[in-house]
């Protein structure tokens, strides 16, 4: 048998040099973020002395922080990126992703991460592969499907907090719509009723219904502002809730259809419920089901093996 050729020279040295380019890159990033490293901006000097309302936000801040390696992404590279994620599933555009991911950070900062962990990944790939002496195969194998590993696990990550953000809403927005209805029949307009439901609710749905209230401070029409609030979640059930709400005009008993929308949520997040019960009891008898017909098996296993033997002498 012909052993397979050793990893060359040729690809020993591509990952010593990807291993050092990834190791100043990531220097480069850490002493970005490090105060001592740079000078910092009169804004940040002076933040101490202001007060906690007039601070800025993190986004803001974010973009700051990654202004000097944002220079170093070309639009192409941001367009590779997105072709992936859509390649792997994506149907949305990453700024939306990570609004519904309730992710403060900007498409840009996530995909500069992202890269930074794919760099990390090849380099953790080549110096495995550098280690075992693997074969060329091997390595090529190792140094590409680290980075890809590590990209499809970000992907689908992002798309679990999604989903875990979007099941929070189901959950909330039933009682939500009720609330909203009970005010808008007490008299309540619906630019009033979103308002107090934003300040004294918790939870996702009320720190949407938060940003729909200041779309409609800023001028923004109520169609609109519902119809973004739509987009951001990406749930059905807002979906038909918005529709309602869009009949708020023309309606005269708007706070009626509100709540038989609501009762209407709550039977459908009860019959998701009642799947998902009925699912799980279905896998309990799996392991009982092995539990029995694998003694049972054994058992009559037994007086078949001694008839084969009686048989054949």
């Amino acid at each position: 048998m012909i052993p397979e050729p050793a990893i060359p020279e040729v690809l020993t040295t591509a990952a010593a040099l990807s291993g050092l380019a990834a190791m100043w890159l990531g220097l480069a990033l850490c002493l970005n973020v490090t105060p001592w490293a740079r000078r910092r901006t009169l804004q940040r000097r002076l933040a101490p002395h202001v007060r906690r309302g007039s601070r800025s936000t993190s986004g803001p801040t974010t973009a700051r922080r990654w202004g000097s390696a944002t220079a170093v992404l070309s639009p192409p590279v941001l367009a590779a990126l997105d072709g992936l994620s859509r390649a792997l599933g994506a149907r949305d555009d990453l700024r939306t992703r990570l609004s519904r991911a309730d992710d403060r950070r900007d498409p840009t900062s996530f995909r500069i991460q992202q890269l930074a962990g794919c760099a990390l990944a090849a380099c953790v790939g080549a110096a495995a592969a550098v280690a075992t002496r693997s074969t060329l195969l091997a390595g090529v194998v190792l140094l590409v499907g680290t980075p890809a590993t590590w990209l499809l696990v970000s992907e689908r990550s992002l798309d679990r907090r999604i989903a875990q953000q979007q099941e929070r809403v189901r959950l909330e927005l039933p009682v939500a719509a009720e609330q909203l209805g009970i005010l808008i029949g007490a008299g309540y307009s619906l630019a009033a009723a979103l308002q107090r439901l934003a300040e004294r609710g918790r939870g996702r749905t009320a720190s949407e219904l938060a940003l729909v209230c200041r779309n409609l401070r800023q001028g923004v029409p109520e169609a609109t502002a519902l119809a973004n609030w739509d987009h951001r979640c990406g749930v059905d059930a807002v979906s038909r809730l918005v529709r309602v709400l869009a009949m708020h005009r023309d309606a005269g008993d708007l706070g009626r259809l509100i709540t038989a929308e609501a009762r209407a949520t709550r039977a459908e997040t009860h019959r998701v419920l009642v799947q998902l019960i009925e699912q799980r009891s279905q896998l309990v008898w799996i392991p009982v089901t092995v539990a029995t017909l694998v003694p049972g098996l054994l058992l009559l296993a037994i007086p078949f093996i001694s008839a084969l033997q009686q048989v054949s002498g």
